[in-house]
This record gives structure tokens, C-alpha cells and sequence, in this order.
């Protein structure tokens, strides 16, 4: 079988960030999102942000980078890309000036022929009816809506006037708000005010020499209203699905939501299934601004944008997730064990199904050759990929060790490097404007050896890519026949930049042989209209927690991964809606499902 295990595993480029909204202060990071994913003659292709080409698949699983033409707007984010029969249609944002867009036979070889734009947009969509009717959506703002129009399929020129299809409703819709986990509600004019004065004043550039496009971009980051963007649009037995991302890309909680509509332009009504792609917990988090495709054997597939944002808010990946259409028609996503390994024939068969392998390294101890204060080797195993171990220096010496407590059956390994506060020189020339950036073409490697032993003395080898010529930063190992060992040892570690290597994850995967946790107890209140805390009692038998709610106990959609008891609070709720809550634990051995309740507490709407 395939295996991939999120973020999806392909070379991250590395972006020169002079944002002018930092002050122009050079920041850097790589950066992959927004993703665009389609499935053309028999291949499958995703369109990421900032990537300057497309990656490219036979088998969901294994995907290869490809440069595209520097005639296509690489620069300009959120590219969209549709398939119009024999034709695949390109375009990107830009606010500056009017889009165009351009048209391929051959995604890899060209031609690429230009269509002349009419407009400005940000994170645009196209979409073809089945009628042969188009039509076009675009948003990005934390004032302004998703818009449609339609589209004459022949020029791409508007039909008609645009439409206002999407606000923005933080009093109301709880995965809205901004805030690590939805906690922060939109500030006064008066705050918005003060801190944008603020800002200005503490900056190198006077007000009246900023862009005029800059001076709302700083105004919105202090309004704390969430980003509407991001649309997508999906039609099924008649229905039409315009997805939208929420409140902004650099929260834990960042998220697709999904409006369902009679026809293209609406109106539109919140789907019962809300929201619909939702992964605030785990090692890797953030599931919003994507698309979602039909694999050539039917099966639905959601891919989106997670969150790392420490060196750079838009410091991000892409994930991939099995998707699909209920009984009663509505748009779910699996994101529960959102971050292990999966098996693409597994998640096709049954978009619910469990894991086959538990995590194995979460929180167990970890050695190192050394590190520097504050980034220690039980850094790689906290399951949180914003903190990491860094060794004191980047020679062929330093190794990092994790010791899985006893011997297990493993099969899966995840390795993740991490970028530590860059400080090299930009080896190309700034790309002025808002975003103004430099995006590195060169062709970096990442080096690494992988051992495991039983016992500590005697080592065998896993993976050798020592002399690896790819740049894979999260690279997955996988042995699907497994092998038994205790300590794995990743050592020979070369990272690009000659930096000292940094892990924030040496993920194991495999199969205990113990008991299952107990069924966990727990308690679920509604503490507001958009709130709920969980209470979860310790037991010492669990590594983990998944919180599980929804509609009803059948359609537990969204879930939550903790991995310590006590109350969390979870603010993704709708006013207005009851909900259903359920608590699964997890160890080494396997889940154990917990008991469905109904939320209690206040329900009612004001």
C-alpha cells in the first residue's frame, strides 16, 4: 500500500520575507500553501503558494516538484487552477493590477496560452457548471466579503454585476474568531486606532510615505475580525458547496468552512456540517484555504493549509485529508489522527478508519550529541512542531536519540527539520510590494542517517540519505513489514545554509503489544454561545485524547487532539446549534472509544 503522513512531503522553498507590514525587517522561512489541488488525465496536481511550480502525483502519496513557466504569476499568491475538459485554466492574486489568466494542454510542457484579466482579485476560484455556464469567486479581507460573478466561458469577462456571498459572522459563528483556539472577538474602532498610530510612529518609514495598499493591510492587523478568503467550490447532486477559510493563517485554528446554496450565485446558507475542515490540535496544526478534488476513482480528497508561523506568520505546509459526502449530502472531512501516517487505499475505502500504527514517541526520553539552551532533545518528541532540539553546531558529529521506553514493533518514522532564526544573506533580489519577497530557486539537500537498536550497543540501519540530493524537510520512512527496536538514532545530519540541524519532530510510528486505554470519563459543558469546555479525568494508561462533536452522534466531524487530561476549552461552535460531544483516548496499543453526550449547558440562542 501507499503511505504519506502530513505535511505532505515535497521540497519547501525558502522565502526572503520583506514584508512591509514588519517594518521591512527581512525574515525567513520556508512557505507552501493555499493549495490548489486537481486530477488531470490520470495524474494529480497541486498548486501551492509561493512554490514557483506544481507538485505532481501519480498516487497521492509520492509527489515530485515541478518548475512551471516564469510567464505564470509564481509571485502572486493563492493560484487557482480548474479543469475545463481538455483544458487546464491558471490564475493567481494580485491587487495591484488586473489578473490575467492563462490556459494549458500540457500542466509540465506548456503552452501556456494568456487570457487578458478585466479585474484585480485575491484568492480567486473558477468553477464550470455542468450547464457549460462559469463562474468566479474571490475574497481575501477581514472588511470585505467572498464575491461571485459569472464568467463569459469564452473571454473570462464578467457577466452581470458581482454578488456579496460570504461575511464574516465572529459574534455568531464561533470557528470564526481569531485567537489560538477562536479567543479573541473584533476590537473597537477606538483600539484599532490606537495600536495602528502606534505603529506607525514606532516605524522606520513615516505615514504619509507607506503604500496606500500597506496602510489597510497594518490597519486589519490590529481589527481582530477574521480573514473571510480562500473560496472553493464543489457541486453534488445538484447542490452548490462554496468553501471559505477562517479567521486567519496563523492560528492553530485556522479552518474551511462551507456555505450551501440552490444555485452558483446563491443565496447560500451555512451547512449543518460546520466547520468543515477543522485540526486545532496535534503536532501540526490548521486545516484551512484549500480545495477539494475526486480522485479518478470517485473518492473525495480535501487538502489544505497548516500552521507552523514562528519564524514568519506565513511560515506554513500543506496537508491532505480523506473527505466525502454523507447520507444526507452534507461535506465532512477526517482530520482526527490528522498528522499520522495513513494509507491512501485505506482512507479511500473508508474515510473513517483508524490508524493502523499508534504513535510511539510522543513525550518519551530523548539524547543528544548536544543542543543550546532552551532548544533540548526532548524538544523533538513534545508532539508540537513549533518547539525543536538544535544542536550547538552543524558538524558531522551531532546525532539526537529517542528511547521508546521498551522494544515495539515499528513501521512509520517521521523526521522533521525545523529553521532556527536564519541569518544568511538573500541570494536574490526583493521583489517589491506588499509582499515583497525573494523566493530561493536553488537546489538545496537535506542529509540525515537513520539507525534503530534493541538494546542501545548494537545498531542497525533504517535509512541512509547521507548522500540524498532532495530537500525534504519532512520526510517519511516507511516499513510496512516493520522491525522491532527501542532507541532510533538520526546522525550524518546536513541541512541547507550549513545551519546547525534542528528537529522539531523525530516521529515514530508502529504497533504495542499492552493493553488499550481505559474508556475515558469526562465532561462536556456549553459555557457560552460559541463555547464549550471538556473536562477530561487523568488516567494513567492514555499518551492522548481526541475530542470528538458534531450534529448528532453519527456525524462527530470535528475533532480536537489533547494530550493531557483536564478541561480544555474548544470555541468552534455555531450559536444557536446543539452539538454532541465524545471523548476517545489513546496509547501505544490503540484507541479506545469514549461515551457520545449531549452538551449540556446553555444552548438556547440570544
Amino acid at each position: 500500500m501507499k503511505y504519506f503522513c502530513n505535511p505532505i512531503n515535497v521540497s519547501y522553498r525558502y522565502q526572503f520575507n520583506a514584508d512591509p507590514r514588519r517594518h521591512g525587517t527581512l525574515q525567513i522561512c520556508r512557505e507552501a500553501a493555499d493549495p490548489s489541488m486537481i486530477a488531470f488525465r490520470g495524474r494529480y496536481y497541486i498548486f501551492a503558494s509561493m512554490t514557483l511550480g506544481v507538485w505532481v502525483s501519480d498516487d497521492l502519496a509520492n509527489w515530485e516538484n515541478h518548475r512551471l513557466p516564469d510567464e505564470l504569476p509564481l509571485y502572486d499568491y493563492a493560484p487557482d487552477v480548474r479543469v475545463f475538459g481538455d483544458w487546464v485554466y491558471f490564475c493567481a492574486s494580485n491587487r495591484e493590477h488586473a489578473c490575467d489568466r492563462w490556459r494549458t494542454k500540457d500542466i509540465l510542457n506548456g503552452p501556456y496560452e494568456r487570457i487578458e484579466g478585466s479585474f484585480p482579485f485575491w484568492d480567486p476560484n473558477l468553477f464550470a457548471d455542468d450547464d457549460g455556464r462559469v463562474y468566479f469567486y474571490w475574497g481575501c479581507s477581514n472588511e470585505t466579503p467572498v464575491y461571485g460573478v459569472e464568467l463569459d466561458p469564452v473571454t473570462m469577462q464578467p457577466v452581470g454585476e458581482k454578488k456579496e456571498l460570504i461575511f464574516g459572522h465572529p459574534h455568531a459563528i464561533g470557528y470564526e474568531r481569531i485567537g489560538e483556539d477562536n479567543s479573541t472577538l473584533p476590537a473597537s474602532e477606538e483600539e484599532v486606532e490606537a495600536k495602528y498610530r502606534a505603529f506607525v510612529k514606532a516605524g522606520p518609514v513615516p505615514e504619509e510615505m507607506l503604500p496606500a495598499e500597506v496602510k489597510p493591510l497594518i490597519r486589519g492587523m490590529f481589527t481582530n475580525k477574521p480573514y473571510i478568503e480562500g473560496a472553493w467550490m464543489d457541486k453534488h447532486e445538484g447542490r452548490y458547496f462554496l468553501q471559505y477559510a477562517a479567521p486567519g493563517t496563523q492560528y492553530n485554528t485556522y479552518s474551511d468552512g462551507v456555505y450551501v446554496g440552490e444555485s452558483p450565485l446563491g443565496p447560500f446558507r451555512l451547512a449543518e456540517n460546520n466547520p468543515y475542515s477543522y485540526k486545532p490540535g496535534g503536532f501540526l496544526p490548521g486545516a484551512g484555504h484549500g480545495s477539494t478534488m475526486q480522485d479518478v476513482q470517485g473518492n473525495l480528497w480535501h487538502t489544505a493549509t497548516m500552521r507552523i508561523s514562528v519564524n514568519h506568520d506565513f511560515e506554513r505546509r500543506v496537508g491532505l485529508w480523506p473527505a466525502g459526502f454523507d447520507k444526507d449530502g452534507e461535506l465532512f472531512c477526517n482530520q482526527r489522527y490528522g498528522d499520522w501516517p495513513m494509507s491512501v487505499s485505506g482512507a479511500a475505502e473508508d474515510p473513517w478508519r483508524d490508524p493502523a500504527w499508534m504513535l510511539l514517541s510522543a513525550g518519551k526520553k530523548a539524547s543528544a550529541s548536544s543542543f543550546v539552551p532552551g532548544r533540548e532533545p526532548e524538544k523533538a518528541t513534545e508532539e508540537n512542531v513549533r518547539t525543536w532540539w538544535r544542536a550547538a553546531e552543524n558538524g558531522p558529529d551531532e546525532w539526537l536519540s529517542v528511547d521508546l521506553g521498551r522494544v515495539f514493533d515499528v513501521h512509520a518514522v517521521q523526521i522533521n527539520f525545523a529553521d532556527d532564526g536564519l541569518d544568511v544573506p538573500c541570494p536574490g533580489e526583493i521583489r517589491p510590494g506588499s509582499q515583497a519577497r525573494y523566493i530561493d530557486e536553488a537546489d538545496h539537500v537535506t542529509r540525515w542517517k537513520l539507525e534503530g537498536s534493541a538494546d542501545g550497543e548494537t545498531w542497525f540501519v533504517i535509512e541512509d540519505k547521507s548522500d540524498a540530493r532532495t530537500d525534504l524537510s519532512h520526510d517519511l520512512i516507511v516499513r510496512e513489514e516493520g522491525f522491532t527496536a527501542r532507541y532510533l538514532r538520526l546522525s550524518e545530519m546536513a541541512v541547507p545554509y550549513g545551519q546547525a540541524p534542528c528537529i522539531s519532530g523525530l516521529r515514530v510510528f508502529g504497533c504495542g503489544d499492552g493493553e488499550k486505554p481505559r474508556v475515558p470519563q469526562f465532561r462536556a459543558e456549553r459555557t457560552g454561545d460559541l463555547d464549550m469546555t471538556v473536562d477530561i479525568a487523568d488516567q494513567p494508561d492514555t499518551l492522548g485524547f481526541n475530542i470528538l462533536f458534531g450534529s448528532s452522534p453519527e456525524k462527530l466531524y470535528h475533532s480536537y487532539m489533547a494530550f493531557a487530561p483536564g478541561a480544555r476549552r474548544v470555541g468552534a461552535l455555531i450559536r444557536g446549534r446543539e452539538y454532541y460531544v465524545r471523548v476517545d483516548a489513546f496509547n501505544e496499543n490503540g484507541i479506545t472509544e469514549g461515551t457520545c453526550v449531549k452538551l449540556s449547558g446553555r444552548e438556547e440562542i440570544r
